[in-house]
């Protein structure tokens, strides 16, 4: 029975190696030099300042939050073909999201 396995043929699956064609493989520990240990404690009287979640937090709470029946009319419409888009409030709301975002 032979097996393909991605192109390899039978004679190149689980093949021997000699003890020349063995990769290397060392043990090595890192040394900690006095440096890298003072840079691994933890330092004392280290603050957090939470004032960007907080900044955050304002900025998420001045969005208005969905409108579910906003929602429903608008897919009522959807559904029966009696939405109908203006142009031109679409364009100029494009732009203005463009302006946002590029400046």
């Amino acid at each position: 029975m032979s097996i393909d396995l991605n192109g390899i043929g039978p004679g190149q699956v689980n093949t021997r190696r000699t003890a020349s064609e063995k990769p290397l493989t060392t043990t090595t520990q890192p040394i900690q030099t006095e440096q890298s240990k003072a840079q691994a404690a933890p330092a004392q009287g280290d603050k957090v300042s939470l004032d960007s979640m907080k900044q955050l937090e304002q900025k998420l709470g001045s969005f208005p939050e969905m409108d579910d029946a906003r929602i429903e009319q608008i897919k009522a419409a959807l559904a029966d073909g009696s939405y109908k888009v203006d142009a031109e409030k679409l364009a100029q709301k494009m732009l203005d999201m463009d302006e946002s975002i590029f400046g």
